[in-house]
């Protein structure tokens, strides 16, 4: 089981919506302080020519995504370069190995990951996030760095946070 029940994403989600500009600012201050890497990978896809509405989902995720495991309870160790680096190749590959395959039998393989992955909830959330601003069709590099960066968040938050129990 992960960390973040159904509640804690669907509730950061609604605060986050919720924050004015310069809350969200603020929050964004308090995310560098902790997951530096996390903020600095996100900001990064403007080298990729990515929008700012583009960029402001992502955003929207991390945020979410930090307001969810601050409801939780749980703390969360520091995402270095070399864990995110890392989830990314896993990702990727996973990514990799569906291509090619029958659509039918990679539809299985999502749905298996899906229903078996530690943090179904914020992926769940992140998938849903995405498609609803239609950053799921990954259009240019842009839109791919975008969609593969929330998504290696939840995989990064998996690898330093899953099993490990409230202070």
């Amino acid at each position: 089981m992960g960390l973040l029940t159904q509640w804690a994403v669907i509730e950061a989600d609604i605060a986050v919506r919720a924050t004015s500009h310069d809350q969200k600012v603020r929050l964004a201050v308090e995310v560098h302080a902790q997951q530096p890497n996390m903020l600095a990978s996100i900001l990064a896809s403007l080298r990729m020519e990515v929008g700012m509405a583009q960029l402001d989902v992502a955003l929207h995720i991390l945020l979410v995504t930090f307001q969810a495991m601050n409801l939780s309870g749980h703390p969360l160790s520091l995402v270095t370069e070399d864990i995110q680096v890392g989830c990314l190749q896993r990702l990727t590959a996973r990514a990799r190995f569906n291509e090619g395959v029958p659509q039918k039998l990679a539809t299985k393989v999502v749905e298996q990951f899906h229903n078996e992955h530690v943090e179904r909830y914020l992926l769940a959330f992140v998938y849903s996030y995405l498609g609803d601003h239609d950053l799921m069709l990954m259009g240019d590099d842009g839109e791919k760095y975008l969609m593969l960066g929330a998504l290696d968040l939840v995989e990064c938050l998996v690898f330093v946070g899953a099993g490990k129990p409230s202070q």
